[in-house]
């Protein structure tokens, strides 16, 4: 037996991942795995960088993101490799007639007509495409000026996940928009903290909040009905955000809750719901309440998760109570 380094909890022998806080137990092999690995990256020795980052392969559970993200990063590396072996991308000019005649595009031309720097430049462009596709879905349903405020401020919070994962020095890739569904940021998590992992999922709900105030004040200041109906609607996209459930942001934050912790996030939605009169604090206590009863919590939780949490929650609420209307849009 050996004992897990995030929480303390007892692990079987071969363990890689801890079953009580869900931390991985060879997390100070991996960064610095991860450290090397970007180093040699930086060196320009992209195949020595790409066996180093398949040494921790062995070391993560093999469904994980982070064996995912090691496993696709590495096929990029050996992509650029190849790249970078190539003499200026500049074919014979003898087998290659349309260099010459399309000038200094023609090596350009040449590397897309193969398709493998097209689908580079397409997956690139997947966030501008994505959000293009996003804006025009709601134009549709409730208008361009409503639709681009909202897309706007759905960007916004995602971008409130980029940032915070990016000034953490950790992989993370632009948002993907899903018209009628939402976003997502993906990233690896690879030796992250549960805590790390919960204000990671905390900081959208915080960035979308600071925009709907803006757009609250916006309201307060023109009197115009559109930025009411956007700083409603983004308060209470947000506050559904963080029902402590599956794939939402809240569900990820609550992990690094013990049970101590979530029973006061749960007295915290009923308090809020008795106070503040909104009837979503209900939605969010019952699955406070499931992660409080059943939920698998670590030994040892997060009082700085847990205040954060508390204070988005009741921060919204506020804005729901003086914000005209109900539920999603404003009267």
């Amino acid at each position: 037996m050996q004992q897990c380094p995030q929480c303390g909890h007892d692990l079987p022998a071969g363990a890689l991942v801890c079953e009580s806080c869900h931390a991985l137990v060879h997390k100070d092999e991996l960064e610095q795995i991860s450290n090397q690995a970007k180093a040699l990256e930086s060196a320009g020795q992209l195949r020595q960088a790409r066996d180093k980052w398949l040494t921790g392969l062995p070391l993560l559970p093999g469904a994980s993101r982070q064996t995912v993200w090691i496993l696709d990063h590495t096929r990029d590396l050996d992509a650029k490799a190849d790249l970078a072996q190539m003499p200026h991308l500049q074919p014979p000019k003898s087998e290659n007639p349309w260099a010459k005649r399309l000038g200094p595009v023609g090596p350009i031309a040449i590397l897309l007509a193969k398709g493998k720097g097209l689908l580079a430049i397409l997956f690139k462009l997947k966030f501008l495409f994505s959000f293009v596709a996003f804006f025009g879905f709601y134009w549709a349903a409730f208008g361009w000026k409503f639709g681009i405020g909202f897309a706007t401020l759905i960007l916004i919070h995602e971008m409130g996940h980029f940032i915070d994962i990016k000034r953490r020095g950790l992989a993370a890739e632009m948002p993907v928009f899903l018209p009628g569904f939402g976003a997502y940021v993906k990233w690896t998590a690879m030796g992250v903290t549960q805590e790390a992992r919960a204000e990671i999922s905390l900081a959208g709900p915080l960035a979308g909040s600071l925009a709907s105030l803006a757009c609250m004040a916006l309201w307060w200041q023109t009197g115009d009905g559109l930025w009411a109906a956007l700083a409603r609607a983004g308060a209470f996209l947000n506050l559904l955000n963080l029902i402590p459930v599956w794939v939402l942001d809240g569900g990820h934050a609550v992990l690094a809750l013990d049970k101590v912790e979530r029973f006061v996030l749960l007295s915290g939605c009923l308090v809020f719901w008795f106070l503040i009169n909104q009837g979503v604090f209900l939605i969010v206590a019952l699955g406070a309440g499931y992660q409080a009863f059943f939920g698998n919590a670590p030994a040892k939780g997060s009082r700085i998760a847990t205040a954060y949490y508390l204070a988005l929650l009741a921060g919204l609420g506020l804005m729901l109570r003086a914000l005209p209307g109900q539920g999603f849009g404003a009267n």
